[in-house]
């Protein structure tokens, strides 16, 4: 049995390399090649363009692949949502589709744009958008430096943005957001109905959510006397609950937790403060919720 992963090639694809050798699943691509290989006999991947993965997923050339609620939103076609891996080319978050217009335009809303010329690659869902709220628009199909086209061009456009910063750059504002998306798992619905190859893609989506979760985490172990406990809680934040065991001396407690990689260098003196020992951090490669 393979399961034949897609991996979404272009902006996405380092941070999607990063995730899966953080998630003990290294790939190994090639300039040449739009085949890669993994570790997992079991599991075949190639690097394919996100705007077409739900087509071929939906097809069955794919059981499975990643990309964003975006692309799956505007194919229109039927494919199985497995789990939602929330990362982007820059940042952990959601990305924005936004309606932007020249700064210096009397637009300020959808409803402004009547018989406008908007560019956009997500034309689809821009058209829907419109349409919904009864906005006449010529929407048209942009193959790249959307940024750039307005006003000569359009009117108009609809864009991604993590930031923003791009759209500033180019002298464009933003006055609604048409879409939020994340990046997903998707799979072919005969391949979900295959219990090992369900099997196996439900594995992959909890090994990679294990190493968004462990990002800029690590874990913290200290020693303290049991009647210093409470005081080494009372600063002491936690996923849950820490995890607390008796050592061979029964005045000590040995206190194990996670906690955000950036509040470590105020937690730490304040649990020597509170009379905690033996604090060690340490680094995380997956936290399974």
């Amino acid at each position: 049995m393979k399961v034949r992963l897609g991996l979404p090639k272009g902006s996405l694809q380092e941070a999607t390399l990063q995730l899966f050798s953080r998630a003990g699943l290294p790939i190994f691509t090639s300039a040449r090649s739009y085949l890669a290989a993994t570790a997992d006999p079991e599991i075949e991947c190639m690097l394919i363009r996100a705007q077409e993965m739900a087509r071929y997923v939906e097809h069955g050339v794919l059981d499975a692949g990643i990309t964003g609620l975006d692309w799956v939103v505007e194919s229109g076609l039927e494919v199985v949502r497995v789990s939602d891996l929330i990362y982007a080319k820059q940042s952990r978050g959601k990305v924005r589709w936004v309606l932007a217009v020249p700064e210096k335009s009397t637009f300020e809303r959808a409803e402004d744009l009547e018989n406008a010329i908007v560019a956009t690659e997500l034309v689809n869902v821009t058209r829907t958008y419109f349409e919904r709220k009864g906005v006449s628009v010529k929407v048209e199909f942009s193959w790249g430096a959307t940024e750039v086209k307005p006003p000569t061009l359009a009117d108009a456009i609809v864009e991604v943005t993590e930031t923003g910063s791009s759209l500033k750059a180019n002298h464009l504002r933003i006055i609604e957001t048409v879409l939020e998306s994340n990046t997903q798992i998707i799979a072919n619905k005969g391949a979900w109905e295959d219990c090992c190859k369900r099997r196996k893609i439900e594995n992959l989506a909890l090994m990679l959510r294990g190493a968004m979760e462990a990002q800029d985490r690590v874990g913290l172990m200290l020693n303290v006397r049991e009647e210093d406990l409470n005081a080494v809680l009372s600063v002491l934040p936690a996923l849950k609950k820490p995890t607390i065991s008796r050592l061979s001396d029964d005045e000590w407690l040995a206190v194990n937790t996670v906690i955000e990689e950036s509040t470590a260098w105020q937690i730490i003196p304040r649990q020597k403060e509170a009379k905690a020992q033996g604090i060690v951090e340490y680094p995380l490669n997956k936290v399974v919720m």
